[in-house]
């Protein structure tokens, strides 16, 4: 039985997938990521609805980013975060922020009844490079309590032209840091410091207040039929 969209009102999702395996999973990974695929654990997979193309690949050009005053405030606001990058690697510290994200942003959401099992094979079990990093309140912290405080992850795909996000999740109590949007600005941070070209966001669904965002941080490209192209 096909499933409801969990983007559009209405719409039913089909995905087609494909197994990360053979001799080569990361080269493999590469090809499907240039072609508009997304992993999960071992599989790629990219939508296929019938009579849908609303769901469209884009990835930021990094060198070329829009550093807006707003956007260098938001930068600078964070700059305070004890940032840790290590191999993915599931805690339950993680998996409870995780769960307080889903109940605020995307309660109902097809992730919301997610284990900590199922957590922790979405972080760990991955054939290609993977980085976690977690974002942590300085331990000068105004509050005691607040102090090395765990407030975001992100986790991520290393491709040989950029970093391809995910997932990523943040406290959603803590409004004044906009972490939503610093995460997205510190991976375009990082690729630029590794030379890496992009930072592949995923999908950006037309009509989808959950994933309409997408279209602010240009230059964005966008994967259409006749290769990847800048998004109007």
């Amino acid at each position: 039985m096909p499933n409801p969209c969990p983007y559009l009102a209405g719409k039913v999702e089909r995905k087609i997938f494909t197994e990360l395996a053979g001799a080569n999973p990361p080269a493999l990974n590469e090809a499907l990521s240039q072609a508009g695929f997304r992993r999960s654990q071992s599989v790629a997979y990219r939508p296929a609805c019938e009579g849908c193309n609303a769901c469209v690949s884009v990835r930021v050009r990094a060198g070329d980013f829009t550093w807006s005053r707003g956007r260098r405030r938001v930068v600078a606001r964070n700059r305070d975060l004890v940032t840790t990058e290590a191999p993915p690697w599931a805690t339950s510290e993680q998996y409870e922020l995780l769960k307080r994200y889903l109940s605020a942003r995307h309660p109902g959401g097809g992730m919301s009844e997610m284990s900590i099992v199922d957590y922790a094979e979405m972080v760990e079990t991955s054939p290609v490079e993977t980085h976690l990093v977690e974002y942590r309140l300085p331990a000068d912290d105004p509050s005691p309590l607040a102090a090395g405080k765990l407030i975001a992850v992100a986790l991520m795909d290393v491709l040989s032209d950029g970093l391809s996000m995910v997932y990523s999740f943040y406290d959603p109590a803590i409004e004044r840091r906009s972490l939503g949007t610093y995460l997205i600005l510190h991976q375009v941070e990082r690729a630029v410091a590794a030379a890496k070209p992009y930072v592949y966001l995923g999908y950006l669904v037309a009509g989808s207040p959950k994933m309409g965002y997408k279209a602010r941080f240009r230059p964005l490209e966008q994967l259409t039929a006749t290769g990847w192209a800048e998004l109007p």
